[in-house]
């Protein structure tokens, strides 16, 4: 097989891109969004050596057992602004599916741009469309903790302020 597949998804979010480059590069906010709703990415499970050539590694887990682990290795990362990295291994990938995925994060205001870049290869249409739809509702959930937990520090600061 050497088809190939590329599309890209553009999303804002209401969280400085600070935020957002977090969710995508530190562990514990990872866990939090990073899989379809009804599976978890337990902490314990992921690794993200977030330099070039550091290797990224989540297991989703699911009912009654399921897993599956996703990883590649990052190619270029440009704190808070731009992260490449491969799904697979797109030089080598075999029989299966592998890809480079591009995430461009910019700021608008207080919002975030994210514009998320995937190009695979031994890659069907229906896989990509699949994926496609997989990473929108990863994205879904990944809006709902950088808003959540730019509410969550509001809140906080509010509380440590002091009452006159």
């Amino acid at each position: 097989m050497s088809q190939t597949a590329e599309y890209t998804i553009t999303r804002h979010f209401a969280a400085p891109r600070h935020r957002v480059w977090d969710a995508w590069t530190d562990p514990e906010r990872f866990s939090r969004w990073f899989g379809p709703r009804g599976m978890a990415t337990p902490l314990g499970r992921i690794t993200l050596d977030a330099v070039p050539g550091g290797v990224w590694r989540a297991t989703l887990v699911g009912e009654e057992g399921f897993e599956v682990t996703l990883d590649g290795r990052y190619r270029e990362v440009r704190a808070p602004g731009r992260l490449v990295f491969t799904t697979g291994d797109p030089d080598a990938p075999g029989d299966g599916p592998a890809s480079v995925v591009t995430v461009d994060l910019a700021a608008t205001g207080d919002r975030t741009e994210m514009r998320f870049h995937q190009y695979g290869v031994n890659t069907a249409p229906e896989h990509a469309e699949q994926a496609k739809a997989g990473w929108v509702e990863f994205f879904d959930r990944l809006a709902e903790h950088v808003e959540h937990v730019e509410h969550v520090e509001q809140v906080e600061q509010v509380e440590r302020v002091p009452q006159g």
